[in-house]
């Protein structure tokens, strides 16, 4: 655990500098939109430990896959999401010395994020070699209501010297991705106009052809008064700057204002991009920064009163929660269905790809409490409109009559991960996205959904999984063999639990969602049975299956076995390792952690927090007092599930140790990797760990069902939900639980097990 950063409601301050930790702090303060996205990285030039980092969404290199021998149905490539041409730039010279806050004496320094208005700030002091002072004040966001637009503020104030300042102003092209392959870089440049106004670049992406073009402009103002001042123009390959020259007076402020516009191909013909480009940056420095961060910070506003989580007397829970929110929102919007929710958001390259499990198990929850229904609703398009893909993906390895195995990553619908224990065996997947459909289902009533696009799906996973068992003559069962389950400290077992009891419980929500289809819809059934040559013969080998697949217990301990032979392994507590073990993934062999008995994440807890109510509370309290103790929580999806589960089982301190260090696991770098970017996916699961956890939010029979406890730690906490067209919030303080319906027709809800009546602005307390 890193503790440099100051604890804050609505803000993250890193107070001192601390390079040795400065990629860490780029990961946490980065900002986005929903459609480009920038690391901390200072505007100055800096020679001190980095990580460049800037994002565009849907802008990816198909690299091409490494491995030590070739496998039959392996992903051509490794989509990695790509570092783009930055635009953050502003450089400063003094007598030929640039300022670098790696090679100059930093006085004083504070960078900050301010989560409420979504913007970046920094201010320091600074010594340079000769002896003079300076101050620096920067503000930078990516917008919110136009997110084609970045816009920096950056002041300059000399404290002991007069004299002649040079800046310069670039669109740097010549970038390349941290994990590049020999090192290579996948940009070319197409075009670039220079006036005195603008410096605009177009790059076209090497294999896939993107084109995004980077335009950007600038103005300076002393005293309140724009200098006029006519810029140089330095030129390199792949990079292009204007410079210019002024000067300044001790104890006076120079402000300088950059603006930006990046625009892709994605939504704007190639040949007319520089021509848009040009118009759009013109225009947003006319507006001015102040108008631009004024409409920036309305939309978060906005964002805010839909989503915030207030948390009392506990300022680290309260600033981890809100962190959380605020970077899920930074990354996906929903305006868009082509996008997704990668793991590393804009935050970092690591992992690749843009659409993992984590979308459907993690993700979804968050967007149906907190936005409007066509959010979550797009997300699930997104799986849909891959369909296609998903079959061919599965056809790559063998499966047929129209099998779909959806993609441990992807970014068209393509599987493009490059790790054979994940790429053929993390199966799992599957079950996620049928899951994500009955979720959305059971929270919206949105069943008009499961008619016209859910089923199609979820025929094409279960014709998958009724393809992907064999029947093994020994057990007299059917079996899943070779398969890794979320747990990925396990590979290539047999019999995994959750994976097991996900193929079941597919194959028959598939089988009912048939037959409500047909007592709906005959027409419609008629239609779909044919479409897809879906024969009785199929359904009653589904139904063999349901009836006979094997799943892997322990009748002594009466659990749930993670998988064949776990009981082999020796069954030891991660309390037994010394603190110079952990994280055991940086520290242990491959070979060693795949002989341990320690958990990366929840296997047999994840299906338990799925299908809760298909177990009672005491296999959930005998599972969960088995695997937890052996669970290192490297995984960062794994504690916000055991969150959820623990508060279920009232083991109140596990729940709120567990929820900080969900909330908190990039602000405090539990795992040591929050320098390769922060963990998005998990951030909706600290959602999830409040609401459904402390809160105890659940549907069923189409009503909210609300078990609320909490924290000791904690005065009171609020959330708000948007359910089926209506807000409710719900207040939680020691000994009661206040609910209002914010918004939309009357609704009945249950509390602690009490059936209650919400009319609309009325206030419901309820003593717990």
């Amino acid at each position: 655990m890193k503790d440099y950063l100051k604890r804050d409601e609505w803000q993250i301050i890193e107070e001192g500098f601390h390079p040795e930790h400065n990629r860490i702090t780029e990961s946490i303060f980065s900002l986005g939109n929903g459609r480009m996205g920038q690391r901390a990285n200072f505007e100055e030039e800096y020679s001190g430990d980095t990580h460049l980092g800037s994002y565009i969404a849907g802008v990816y290199y198909p690299d091409k896959t490494r491995v030590g021998w070739w496998k039959n149905g392996y992903p051509e490539y490794f989509a990695k999401v790509l570092n783009a041409p930055s635009w953050i730039g502003i450089h400063i010279y003094i007598d030929d010395e640039p300022l670098d806050l790696a090679q100059c004496k930093v006085e004083k320094f504070v960078r900050l994020l301010n989560m409420k208005e979504g913007f970046l700030q920094r201010s320091c002091m600074i010594t340079m070699h000769d002896g003079r002072q300076l101050t620096i004040h920067s503000k930078r966001f990516c917008s919110l209501s136009d997110a084609e637009v970045g816009a920096i503020r950056y002041a300059i104030t000399p404290i002991n010297f007069s004299g002649d300042i040079e800046v310069m102003f670039p669109v740097d092209v010549d970038v390349k991705n941290r994990d590049a392959n020999y090192d290579e870089k996948f940009w070319e440049e197409i075009t670039r106009k220079i006036t005195p106004g603008h410096v605009i670049i177009t790059a076209e992406t090497r294999k896939t052809f993107f084109h995004v073009c980077t335009a950007i402009a600038w103005s300076v103002y002393q005293d309140g008064t724009a200098l006029t001042l006519k810029p140089e123009t330095v030129q390199r390959k792949k990079w292009a700057a204007h410079k210019i020259t002024f000067s300044v007076e001790q104890g006076k402020e120079t402000v300088i204002y950059k603006y930006a516009t990046v625009l892709s191909s994605l939504n704007y013909p190639k040949d007319q991009l520089i021509q848009f480009a040009e118009v759009k940056v013109d225009g947003i420095k006319k507006m001015g920064f102040e108008l631009l961060l004024k409409n920036h910070s309305q939309v978060w506003t906005n964002k805010w009163l839909e989503s915030d989580i207030t948390i009392e007397g506990d300022v680290a829970a309260q600033q981890g929660i809100r962190f959380n929110i605020f970077q899920l929102h930074q990354t996906y919007t929903g305006d868009d269905e082509r996008f997704n929710i990668g793991p590393k958001g804009f935050t970092g390259e690591k992992y690749g790809g843009s659409t993992y499990w984590d979308t459907e198990a993690y993700c979804l929850p968050f967007y149906l409490g907190t936005a409007e229904q066509r959010v979550p609703r797009n997300l699930l398009m997104y799986r849909y409109k891959h369909l296609q893909k998903a079959i061919e993906n599965a056809e790559k390895l063998g499966f047929k009559n129209g099998a779909a195995l959806y993609p441990m990553v992807t970014m068209n619908g393509e599987e493009c991960h490059n790790e054979w224990e994940i790429t053929f065996e993390e199966i799992h997947r599957n079950g996620a996205i049928a899951y994500a459909i009955y979720d959305y289902v059971r929270y919206t009533g949105d069943k008009d959904y499961l008619l016209e696009y859910g089923l199609d799906v979820l025929i094409a996973i279960s014709r998958f999984w009724a393809q992907r068992v064999n029947y093994s003559e020994d057990k007299k069962k059917y079996v899943i063999l070779g398969v890794t389950g979320p747990n990925e400290y396990e590979n290539n077992v047999n019999n995994n639990w959750y994976t097991n009891y996900l193929a079941k419980w597919t194959l028959t929500y598939t089988l009912e969602s048939l037959h409500y289809m047909k007592d709906q819809d005959e027409k419609r059934f008629a239609h779909l049975v044919n479409q897809l040559h879906f024969k009785k013969e199929e359904e009653q080998h589904w139904n063999d299956i349901i009836a006979n697949l094997y799943f892997p217990e322990d009748e002594k301990r009466n659990v749930f076995l993670q998988q064949d032979g776990f009981l082999d392994k020796e069954l030891i507590t991660v309390s037994q390792l010394s603190p110079g073990n952990r994280p055991i993934n940086q520290k242990w062999s491959w070979d060693r952690i795949l002989r341990s008995c320690f958990i990366k994440q929840a296997d047999v807890l994840q299906g338990l927090y799925f299908f809760e109510e298909h177990f009672d509370e005491a296999t959930h309290k005998r599972n969960f007092d088995f695997y937890e103790p052996m669970t290192v929580h490297e995984s960062s999806l794994s504690p916000c599930v055991h969150v959820i589960l623990a508060s279920k089982l009232g083991y109140r301190e596990k729940a709120y140790e567990l929820y900080l260090r969900t909330s908190r696991l990039d602000i405090d770098d539990y795992n040591n990797d929050t320098e390769d970017g922060c963990h998005i996916t998990s951030m909706a699961g600290t959602w999830m760990a409040i609401v459904k956890g402390f809160g105890g939010m659940r549907v069923k029979d189409d009503t909210l069902h609300f078990n609320p406890f909490i924290p000791a730690q904690w005065d009171s906490y609020s959330f708000k939900v948007e359910f089926r067209r209506r807000v409710i919030k719900v207040r939680i303080a020691k000994g009661k639980i206040e609910a209002t319906l914010q918004s939309g027709e009357p609704l009945t809800i249950v509390v602690a097990g009490k059936q209650k009546k919400l009319q609309p602005s009325e206030l419901l307390s309820e003593v717990l």
